[in-house]
């Protein structure tokens, strides 16, 4: 979950990729598949589980998001797994947001986390996958807002997808909503305020559940095909979801529908 001027964890891994010390003497593989599992002291029967679990969504995330998977992460192809021993490994060898869990860089398919990141099987790493899935759907020059790159990762995360609206409600009773339009323009930055990133990530699975549930996968593909041939967010939304000319107008749907 680097970059001071826009650091959703997806943007700002790109910066440590070329420099990050993934040549590191200390570190052993674990080939499989489809993805190579680099660690240091993490016990086997965690390496192998995380391979397993990969599979699994590696399988199962363009599924669930209505995605069709063109090209096989095979040999050369395959995505990479660095587990890093602690959470001040990651951040401190890494380079990493102290606030993150796991961090992905789509390009390079390759993702960077640690064992006692939150929810590691169910959360971090069906998240971090999920960023690379989208962006070699969604092509990796598309115009996404980051809040709708975020939801669709935490699409994934059932636990965060479903409580995510009630997280929401509670915000808008608290007077701190954020609407579509203000998240759109947010900043992540390195030393951000915990409550904000956590309501940032938490509308951000409400939004696009709340998109995916009303309107169905048909759309929401449509519109990620949309920006992959180069129209922003805001022109997509306009073309598939007729009823909505602007950002503001999903907005305003999505906390009618919170607030009903």
């Amino acid at each position: 979950m680097k970059n001071i001027i826009f650091s959703i964890l997806i943007l700002i891994s790109a910066l440590s990729s070329s420099v990050f010390a993934e040549e590191d003497k200390d570190w052993k593989e674990y080939k499989r598949q489809h993805f190579i599992i680099y660690y240091k002291n993490a016990p086997i029967d965690f390496v192998k589980e995380v391979e397993d679990m990969s599979e699994y969504y590696y399988t199962t995330i363009s599924k669930n998001i209505g995605f069709t998977r063109y090209n096989a992460w095979t040999w050369d192809e395959r995505a990479k797994i660095y587990i890093y021993d602690n959470p001040e490994d990651y951040v401190e060898t890494g380079k990493q947001m102290r606030w993150s869990h796991g961090v992905a860089s789509p390009e390079d398919r390759v993702i960077r986390t640690f064992p006692a990141a939150h929810g590691f099987f169910d959360s971090t790493l069906p998240h971090e996958l999920s960023h690379i899935v989208f962006r070699e759907f969604v092509g990796f020059n598309a115009r996404v807002p980051a809040w709708f790159e975020e939801g669709v990762a935490m699409y994934q995360e059932k636990a965060k997808r479903w409580g995510a609206h009630d997280t929401v409600r509670r915000a808008i009773e608290n007077g701190v909503f954020i609407s579509l339009e203000e998240l759109t323009r947010a900043k992540l930055f390195h030393k951000a305020d915990k409550a904000f990133i956590n309501l940032f990530y938490a509308e951000a699975a409400s939004a696009v559940n709340f998109m995916i549930t009303k309107h169905g996968k048909h759309r929401f593909v449509n519109l990620c095909r949309k920006m992959k041939k180069g129209s922003s967010f805001e022109e997509a939304l306009k073309s598939v979801y007729v009823r909505y000319h602007t950002i503001e107008d999903l907005s305003e749907d999505w906390y009618k529908f919170l607030t009903q």
